[in-house]
């Protein structure tokens, strides 16, 4: 009995502590779901309250997305307002992979229809694994009349395949403007870091040379955008709200269509550069490289046959020759040269040397030789210049040396950019002892001097620094830096006296008109009076030929053998309006090539002279717009 007992007494303890556990248990329970409730409590308030912007924003960008939408490029205008770049109407093909059954199977029947590179099937490639099924992906652009029909033909048999119309970049005159224009092409990877995915996100295109890239951030524009709602799957269901882009600026450039139509035809076939300049303004009416190329083939992609084909062909139409080719500018030095010697006093206009055919160097063998093997008799400055009588200037070379050439030379931009707004301008090259020292570590030597009195030897120049050079003198001293949009302000000035001045003008009209001038078989091109000079810049020197190299026949040397055809010129004589620079490579005397194809563009100039000259306010205003 007592064990029974015991054992109910321990019985009735045990629930007195079974219960005081529970309640502590019941205490923290409820501690535990008071915090949880207070936690979730302030879980909800900071969802609903706190961070509803961020997480209503979230939301709506799951369903709203913003799309990009393309500017249009603007136009580009010559001075007249013709069309030299322009945005044309075009189709392109495109697929849209999830209304494919057989992807490669329609591929295969598409180029049945019409040519498909394998350029444009890798690109179609990579951007089809970029992209969603649903987005359509361009497989072939700028299709022809002939292939649209095809397709349209055969489209129930192609599902999936659509031709869409798009604008593409067009340039109406091809060659002839290939070098100063320039081409656009399609934007790479590398491209949008350097552009800025942001204002590029929906353009396919970018400026790659000449005007198109130097004035890309004008013609380019502003992306409009487009706010649409999406379901799950990324589809677009509507458009919910649209900014319209802004259009890239339309450019009026001081170009003419006309003149560069007349400086292509009097160039023909023939390699070389032809430049235009405004000698009052600087503004460019004419630049020719030739051989040009065809700058639509880049638009979308040129075809490896064709670039090979460019980069094969001996006259290199890739090579811009006004911007960048470096030539010896043979006797169109000589004007130049003949200020300096008149500033330096090295000469009198009308004292009168002898040329014997030949000069020759005290303590030297050799002999420097004329173009005219028995000489020109007594010249004086007017004559030197008429003739481009070699042996006055060799001897002014020596008198000035190589320190004075250099110096005179440098006032009149040789030796140095132009300023021009294109990119990848040449420099030139203008020697000095301490260049030559620099470079070759080697001291100037006397003969040196002598053959860069005619224009020989070290120094070169760009046709463009040649016509420039001219238009300062032409000017008298004092012209603005070639432009193609935007005018240069500063103005370059050479000093010198009046006297000096009207003497290389005579000398120089005296070329085209006088009764010896090198170029007066081209006086009766032109039916107003104008000045020149005519330069040969040697390539290959014959043995028995030393450095007479201005007129002398080489029909019989292969023609990369034979030497550059130059010439230099303004328009009137009296009242300088327009300065030309011509070069033609490989073409043989300045006087019987050259000149000919400048007196050609001259003569389209003179035809201004009778005809009200264009309003210049569009051609000198950023962005002008066109017609």
């Amino acid at each position: 009995m007592r064990f029974w007992w015991r054992q109910e007494r321990t019985r009735v303890r045990d629930a007195v502590a079974e219960s005081r556990l529970i309640d502590r248990r019941y205490r923290v329970i409820g501690v535990l779901m008071c915090v949880l409730l207070i936690a979730l409590a302030w879980r909800f308030a900071t969802l609903q309250i706190f961070d509803h912007a961020l997480y209503a924003g979230r939301a709506e960008s799951n369903r709203v997305s913003l799309r990009a939408l393309p500017p249009t490029r603007g136009l580009i205008f010559d001075h007249r307002g013709q069309v030299l770049a322009e945005n044309r109407p075009a189709y392109r093909l495109v697929i849209v992979p999830e209304r494919v059954v057989d992807l490669e199977s329609t591929l295969q029947a598409i180029a049945d229809l019409v040519p498909v590179s394998d350029n444009e099937r890798a690109r179609f490639e990579r951007q089809r694994q970029r992209s969603r099924r649903f987005q359509a992906i361009p497989l072939k652009g700028n299709l022809d009349p002939e292939s649209v029909a095809r397709l349209a033909a055969n489209r129930h048999r192609l599902p999936g395949v659509e031709v869409e119309p798009y604008l593409i970049r067009h340039y109406p005159h091809g060659e002839w403007f290939a070098h100063v224009l320039g081409y656009v092409g399609r934007i790479d990877q590398s491209d949008l870091g350097e552009l800025g995915t942001e204002r590029y996100r929906a353009t396919t295109h970018v400026g790659r040379t000449g005007l198109e890239q130097t004035y890309e951030s004008l013609l380019h524009g502003e992306p409009g955008v487009e706010k649409v709602e999406t379901n799950a799957q990324g589809r677009v269901v509507r458009v919910l709200d649209r900014q319209d882009p802004i259009d890239g600026q339309d450019l009026t450039v001081t170009l003419d269509l006309n003149l560069q139509r007349a400086a292509v035809e009097a160039l023909g076939d023939q390699a070389g550069a032809i430049v235009v300049l405004d000698v009052e303004t600087g503004a460019v009416r004419a630049l020719v490289s030739q051989p040009g190329f065809d700058p639509n083939w880049f638009v979308n992609g040129i075809s490896e046959t064709n670039y090979q084909a460019l980069l094969s062909n001996p006259k290199r139409p890739l090579f811009n020759r006004f911007l960048q080719g470096a030539y010896e500018p043979g006797s169109t030095i000589k004007p130049f040269l003949a200020l300096a010697g008149l500033s330096e006093g090295a000469i009198d206009p009308f004292e009168e040397k002898f040329s014997r055919g030949f000069f020759e160097l005290d303590g030297e063998g050799r002999r420097y030789r004329d173009w005219k093997r028995e000489g020109h008799g007594w010249v004086d400055l007017e004559k030197a210049l008429a003739e481009s009588v070699n042996v006055y200037f060799y001897e002014l070379a020596m008198d000035l040396g190589i320190d004075r050439m250099s110096r005179e030379l440098a006032l009149f931009g040789f030796g140095q950019p132009t300023g021009i707004d294109l990119s990848g301008e040449g420099d030139g090259l203008l020697p000095t002892r301490r260049w030559k020292r620099a470079q070759f570590n080697e001291a100037w030597f006397p003969g040196e001097t002598v053959i860069t009195g005619i224009g020989q030897g070290f120094v070169v120049a760009t046709p463009l620094q040649l016509a420039h050079a001219t238009a300062l003198l032409a000017a008298g001293g004092e012209a603005p830096s070639p432009y193609l949009l935007n005018p240069n302000p500063t103005r370059q000035r050479v000093l010198h006296q009046p006297q000096d001045w009207e003497a290389v003008y005579q000398g120089m009209e005296s070329v085209i008109h006088g009764p010896t001038g090198t170029a007066r078989a081209v006086a009766s091109q032109v039916p107003v009076r104008f000045a020149g000079k005519t330069g040969t810049a040697q390539v290959f020197g014959l043995p028995d030929e030393a450095d007479a190299v201005d007129e002398r026949s080489q029909e019989n040397l292969p023609e990369h053998l034979r030497n550059h055809a130059l010439f230099i010129g303004y328009v009137p004589a009296d009242e300088p309006r327009w300065a030309v620079s011509v070069v033609v490579e490989h073409g043989g005397g300045g006087a019987s090539v050259a000149a000919p194809i400048g007196a050609e563009v001259i003569a389209e100039l003179a035809t201004w002279m009778s005809q009200e000259e264009p309003s210049e306010t569009l051609a000198n205003a950023p962005g002008g717009e066109g017609p």
